[in-house]
């Protein structure tokens, strides 16, 4: 989503530019003396990063992932894992997901949030899965193959050139 800028340029601002989202607006506060040219270039950049920061927010306050991920959790890992976080992230363009088990700690890229609710589920267990087995070891896929779409999940993103998280067979 594309959102609109406002410029409100200042004499007492000296060098540092700055941006936030106000309303819906991109508030971009800067020196008066800026040329429009390298003010331009700098917009670029921070509207980038608002714009992340925005969706990344709205993303994990519309979306109740860790409700999804503890009815996941219950539903083929009865209950065991203990999730201490887990929310989307915009930095995430390779990985679809990734865990830090020893944290107990989840990230899922925003792109999951765009995907069937079969595949986002599919992407979920992998990374709940790493709760219990670090590594993708044969136990690792073990855990994620009781999902009953994981086969067609992984084809799907496969068709979709976006998984990097396969078993060696299928790679």
């Amino acid at each position: 989503m594309e959102y609109p800028i406002k410029i409100i340029r200042s004499k007492n601002r000296k060098k540092t530019i700055s941006a936030r989202m106000v309303h819906g607006i991109i508030e971009v506060l800067a020196p008066e003396e800026i040329s429009d040219q390298e003010l331009q270039k700098i917009i670029k950049n921070l509207k980038d990063r608002i714009q992340k920061k925005h969706l990344k927010n709205q993303l994990n306050i519309s979306e109740d992932l860790e409700s999804r991920a503890q009815e996941l959790n219950k539903r083929y890992f009865n209950g065991e894992l203990r999730i201490r976080s887990i929310e989307y992230v915009t930095n995430q363009k390779k990985r679809l997901g990734s865990c830090t088990s020893n944290h107990g700690t989840i990230r899922i890229s925003d792109i999951v949030a765009r995907l069937p609710r079969w595949v986002s589920d599919y992407v979920l267990i992998h990374e709940l899965a790493h709760l219990k087995v670090p590594n993708h070891s044969k136990d690792f896929w073990d855990l994620v193959n009781v999902y009953p779409l994981a086969e067609r999940a992984r084809g799907y993103l496969i068709a979709l050139n976006i998984s990097d998280e396969l078993p060696e067979h299928l790679e």
